[in-house]
């Protein structure tokens, strides 16, 4: 009788550790299942696609004179955000830290005239590109003591922190100093001011500030690099990579690019 007592608690034992174990694969496959759902999935069940950019770095997106984010970024995002048949949300941070923040998952998409460098493409995917950039030197109006590259040796230049302008600038021989700023529209009241030589800046940005003060600042006709700027998304997420690439090809295709280029550059870049 002890013997039966004991073979029957061992079975029923056994039993009760396998309804557990067949109640944890339930749960782990339930949990498993949640993280296969794909990332374009992620962004239409949510019903919005956030997208993460500074606000001071016009014309590209900055705040105007009523604090509405605006620019071309902007116009962008909200394009595709259409295209995905969901709303756009924006989170603003700092341009020096917007790699990290997307990885680590406060927003879907880097859409912040972001250079598609090699050292990036390490550690984000890009889709695009969708402007074909690059750094240019600005300077004073009425300065003439720099008229190329070689001209800065000695200068004091500025640059964004973090940007390819601070890569750029940090590039050139006999600079007498790099001034890092956190947002361009600091930079261009500097350079405005003397506080500094030259700015080493995106041709889009610089054109817009100097078509808009044309009194202030010049451009220099020498192009530093040659920057494509695309759209940054995280590397595992492949499915919301191909469809943004599809909806911005679309976006190119009938035109749309072409107006926000003339609406926010003063010019088609898509025709150059």
């Amino acid at each position: 009788m002890k013997k039966f007592k004991i073979a029957s608690a061992v079975m029923i034992s056994v039993m009760v550790v396998s309804l557990f174990a067949g109640c944890g694969s339930s749960n782990n496959s339930s949990s498993s299942s949640k993280s296969k759902v794909n990332s374009l999935q992620r962004v239409k069940d949510s019903g919005k696609l956030t997208i993460g950019l500074d606000d001071s770095y016009p014309p590209m997106e900055f705040r105007d004179d009523n604090n509405n984010l605006v620019g071309f970024d902007i116009d962008l995002g909200n394009a595709l955000a259409k295209k995905l048949g969901v709303k756009l949300e924006v989170t603003t941070t700092d341009f020096n830290g917007i790699l990290l923040a997307l990885k680590s998952g406060k927003f879907d998409a880097i859409i912040s005239a972001l250079s598609m460098t090699e050292e990036r493409k390490k550690e984000i995917d890009f889709v695009g590109p969708y402007i074909d950039g690059g750094q240019i030197i600005v300077t004073r109006k009425g300065d003439d003591s720099i008229k190329t590259k070689d001209d800065l040796k000695g200068k004091i230049l500025a640059a964004q922190l973090g940007s390819t302008g601070e890569q750029a600038a940090m590039k050139i021989q006999g600079a007498k100093e790099v001034k890092k700023y956190d947002k361009v529209t600091e930079a261009f009241h500097d350079l405005a001011i003397g506080r500094t030589n030259a700015l080493i800046v995106d041709g889009q940005v610089g054109g817009y500030y100097t078509k808009k003060d044309s009194s202030k600042y010049k451009i220099l006709s020498e192009r530093l690099t040659k920057e494509p700027e695309g759209i940054g998304v995280k590397k595992e997420d492949k499915e919301l990579k191909e469809a943004l690439q599809k909806a911005l090809d679309e976006l190119k295709a009938d035109g749309t690019l072409s107006k926000l280029s003339i609406k926010w550059f003063g010019y088609d870049i898509y025709k150059m």
